[in-house]
């Protein structure tokens, strides 16, 4: 498998929780979280890299978390405090030594 896979999407009120699943294949140099709202650009959430370092979107810092298993073949985005602005479909990306690689994407919507 090379392109990676999201899961954990789904449905909750504002002030929930979801975790966001991403599993990869290879060498995985860097993984990014981008989320993409009906009619809007896609924009960059989070992203982890293979060393552990991670970093995050002034719009979700301090809420998100990204974290992977120990060898970033499974890498998780914990949303809390979501908000209605969070509604979107979320895409990861992952850069691997062979090439870049989009996921399909997993909606949450998070309603008022």
């Amino acid at each position: 498998q090379v392109q990676p896979v999201e899961s954990g999407g789904g449905l909750v009120q504002a002030g929930g929780s979801l975790r966001l699943s991403c599993a990869t294949s290879g060498s995985i140099l860097r993984l990014d979280w981008y989320r993409q709202a009906p009619g809007k650009q896609r924009d960059w959430v989070a992203l982890i890299t293979r060393d552990g370092s991670t970093s995050y979107a002034d719009s979700v810092k301090g809420r998100f978390t990204i974290s992977g298993d120990n060898g970033r073949n499974t890498v998780y985005l914990q949303m809390n405090s979501l908000k209605p602005e969070d509604t979107a479909g979320y895409y990861c990306r992952a850069t691997t030594t062979f090439g870049t690689f989009w996921g399909q994407g997993t909606q949450v919507t998070v309603s008022s």
